[in-house]
């Protein structure tokens, strides 16, 4: 295992490892479901309520953010493949939302417009904001995340995530695993891959970080990606402050 004493810069993944993202979607699918019109088409078929405008059935809303996500990850993959021209997140939330609307029965235009802003409300982890303060303290942090730039903004004063510089995917016009996102952050830094750690909660993206020469950490969250047997990461921790302990001396 490597030693802290080998990390310049300390580059964090966002969504899912220090935010909430299923969380926040559910939220904001429920909160935009619950204000759909009663007997309004998808509600009366699907059971998002009763005919009073009661509170829409948890098991609909799940599916409707299985939606929101599976959508996303098709045209995510679709753009990596070259099948689609890129488009940054907001375009694909703005598509998202729409196909939940659809059938959610959801016809208030501005509560589809705020549907499609779901990513910029997403609550942190309670150890994220006291972790990276605590690893900032030590080492240059940065964000590196799918969000594009504008929601990435709204993002970090939501959570209160507050970094030495955040980055956005969409300067890369490509999706992690891709070796030139994770190239941002390390441009940015002006550091050398070996002297980089990438922390995330997601093993497919720390193999992706592992495929350009960083080390990695991978923090266990509800939502994340888990190991498998063979996967070799530099460190792993139950939490962030598990991971600030390890790294940062007392």
């Amino acid at each position: 295992m490597a030693e802290a004493g080998a990390i310049d810069v300390v580059v964090f993944d966002v969504l899912g490892t220090m935010v909430n993202e299923p969380g926040g979607l559910r939220t904001a699918v429920r909160e935009a479901v619950g204000a759909a019109e009663p007997g309004a088409g998808g509600e009366a078929r699907d059971g998002t309520g009763d005919e009073a405008g009661g509170a829409p059935d948890e098991a609909f809303v799940d599916q409707l953010v299985a939606v929101w996500q599976e959508h996303v990850a098709q045209e995510q993959r679709r753009i990596d493949e070259g099948e689609r021209s890129y488009a940054n997140s907001e375009v694909l939330d703005r598509e998202a939302a729409r196909l939940v609307a659809e059938r959610a029965g959801l016809r208030d235009p501005e509560a589809v417009a705020r549907l499609a802003t779901a990513s910029q409300r997403l609550d942190p982890w309670d150890d994220s904001a006291a972790g990276l303060a605590r690893f900032a303290r030590r080492f240059p942090v940065l964000g590196l995340t799918h969000a594009s730039r504008a929601t990435l903004l709204r993002l970090n004063a939501y959570a209160d995530l507050r970094w030495h510089q955040a980055l956005s995917a969409e300067d890369a016009h490509a999706h992690k695993p891709a070796p030139e996102v994770y190239r941002l952050a390390l441009d940015a830094a002006q550091c050398p891959p070996e002297r980089a750690l990438m922390v995330a909660a997601h093993a497919w993206d720390l193999r992706g970080a592992q495929a350009v020469g960083m080390h990695t950490a991978y923090v266990r969250r509800p939502v994340g990606d888990p190991p498998r047997e063979s996967d070799t990461f530099t460190w792993r921790a139950d939490s962030l402050s598990e991971l600030a302990t390890a790294l940062i001396p007392a």
